[in-house]
């Protein structure tokens, strides 16, 4: 089976620093999952590191342009895209998939991508391949455990969702997409799946024997947006 997983960069790379005890326990789920004949395309997202980018530059120049933001978050998805990436050595498709419209028969197990093109994020990049590989379900790897309907940060009376559909779901997260935004699923994505009934798996990626309960079909903690 063909899985489409987005890797959330706030998973990867982390305010002190790269994530690399993840990393571990996340490759060797997925080559588990290899050994049973699955394959895998891993988005990967920019994170802290985008966001410090982001930060950095606004500092330096106030007025500088969402595009320009957009591409330093973008580039950030393509460091962190080749780390994972080189955690895997063989395994991996050699070269990241640039373009997630053009489909390219590649041979090994796991592919990696990163961002695309400025106005959304690595979650469009990953729900656009799942259209083009032809993939129903993309599995959002975040470090949340559920999706609530208003910021659990702030809101102690939050209440965690487990299945929702999109229309509800973009009422909540509104429909706007801006460089370096937290959210559970960027809006952009959220619409395109919406249009093209792809249905997104939230789940909390660093508990990696959550994942693997979904993989199995096992009871999981995690929402469903339909």
């Amino acid at each position: 089976m063909l899985y489409v997983l987005s890797l959330g960069g706030s998973i990867v790379s982390l305010q002190e620093g790269l994530n690399t005890n993840f990393l571990k326990k996340f490759k060797k789920l997925i080559e588990a999952r290899i050994s049973l004949g699955d394959k895998f395309i891993i988005v990967v997202g920019g994170g802290n590191l985008a966001r410090k980018y982001i930060k950095g530059a606004v500092q330096i120049k106030k007025d500088i342009d969402d595009v320009e933001k957009d591409y330093l978050g973008i580039y950030a998805t393509f460091l962190n895209a080749r780390l994972v990436k080189s955690a895997f050595g063989e395994l991996a498709e050699k070269n990241l998939l640039l373009n997630p419209n053009i489909k390219i028969n590649f041979k090994k197990p796991v592919a990696f991508s990163g961002g695309y093109l400025p106005g959304n994020s690595s979650d469009f990049v990953a729900v656009s391949l799942a259209k083009t590989y032809q993939a129903d379900i993309i599995i959002n790897l975040s470090n949340i455990d559920y999706v609530y309907d208003k910021d659990p940060n702030k809101f102690s009376e939050a209440k965690k969702i487990k299945k929702i559909n999109w229309k509800n779901f973009l009422e909540i997260i509104g429909d706007k997409w801006s460089p370096g935004m937290s959210a559970p699923f960027d809006p952009v994505a959220s619409k395109f799946c919406q249009k093209n009934n792809k249905k997104v798996i939230v789940l909390n990626g660093q508990k990696i024997k959550n994942l693997e309960n979904y993989f199995l079909n096992n009871k999981f903690q995690g929402t469903e947006i339909y």
